[in-house]
């Protein structure tokens, strides 16, 4: 076949052989991708026939490093535990213990749920391009200074400062103390966050006849030693049980400031209609004058650290118990006017 070589034997050539040219006749064979010459030297042929076939060496791969992230320290709610005795029996401000764990300063904790004391590690892992407007400013008390005026200044609810405090409605502040003051813009972004925020009611200006009455809960109230926070429950309260107005009708046979039932042993119909016998057995406690008979916001256990509106809900067991919470700011306000 012409042009081809294939199948066919090499034979002798019959061609004269020079003496001063040395041939020396090869044969080629192609191994895989290599050209040995047979017949030359067979130990380098063995040699690059090695190099060509052997896989180069790999060097060995290096362990994989996993680098771990501890997990941040954390607080088991206990029966009691509010967030700002958590933030300060670990030395932390409120708002940031509120910030890290998604809530507001309404929102509420329950036993067993778990607080975390330290800002994820997403937040801290990369600083800040631009400066974080702050949530809190500093405010040194001077004399004559009270929570209320303090609060009232700044525009936030007098809870939201005790809350970033860690105080109490007992507790006395002192010229010279400093305390840090939530911003109003820090309190409605927390708000809009937490789905237990209650949007404040429309402002109202109350009459007379409201104001008179609002007069005797808030006496009362001090002359039994309640907290100024229990106050402003009572008041809270009123508003949404009567506007405040000491009613002769309501619900089947609800009555007065606090529309309470004879029919539940709250007195008789002439005395849920007195707004100082009202006002007593809505705070209960040692003097309540229904004794035994019916449950006041004293004789509730807990009732200082929960939140506002859950602490009215648990003296009037309502079908709404949602109204009472929008008018937490307002009843402060009129303690500090008519108190």
């Amino acid at each position: 076949m012409a042009g081809s070589t294939k199948g066919q034997l090499l034979r002798p050539t019959t061609a004269p052989i020079r003496s001063h040219i040395a041939v020396a006749t090869a044969a080629t064979a192609v191994i895989g991708s290599v050209s040995l010459a047979l017949g030359s030297a067979p130990a380098a042929a063995a040699t690059a026939m090695a190099a060509t076939t052997e896989r180069p060496a790999v060097s060995p791969r290096m362990p994989l490093q996993v680098k771990t992230v501890a997990a941040p320290p954390s607080h088991t709610v206990q029966p009691g535990d509010t967030i700002s005795a958590i933030a300060q029996r670990n030395g932390l401000r409120t708002a940031d213990v509120l910030a890290w764990n998604g809530l507001g300063w309404s929102s509420i904790i329950r036993p067993g749920q778990v607080i975390v004391l330290a800002a994820p590690a997403a937040v801290t892992a990369e600083p800040a391009t631009t400066p974080a407007a702050p949530t809190a400013d500093a405010h040194t008390v001077v004399a004559g200074d009270t929570l209320w005026a303090i609060a009232h200044g700044a525009g936030i609810p007098v809870a939201a400062l005790l809350a970033a405090n860690g105080l109490g409605d007992g507790s006395i502040i002192y010229p010279g103390q400093v305390l840090t003051v939530p911003t109003a813009a820090t309190l409605a972004a927390a708000a809009a966050t937490s789905p237990t925020a209650p949007s404040p009611a429309e402002h109202v200006t109350l009459d007379a006849e409201q104001i008179a009455n609002a007069r005797v809960i808030i006496e009362v109230g001090r002359s039994r030693g309640v907290s100024d926070r229990g106050i402003a429950i009572a008041l809270a309260t009123a508003m949404v049980e009567s506007w405040i107005r000491n009613l002769d009708w309501g619900d089947r046979d609800s009555l007065g400031l606090f529309q309470q039932r004879p029919s539940a042993g709250w007195g008789t119909e002439d005395e849920v209609r007195d707004p100082a016998r009202a006002a007593a057995a809505f705070f209960g406690g040692p003097d309540d004058p229904n004794g035994p008979e019916t449950r006041g916001l004293l004789d509730i256990a807990g009732w200082q650290d929960m939140a506002f509106g859950d602490a009215a809900q648990a003296v009037q067991i309502s079908a709404y118990p949602e109204r009472y919470a929008p008018w937490e700011q307002q009843a402060y306000e009129w303690l500090a006017a008519y108190g």
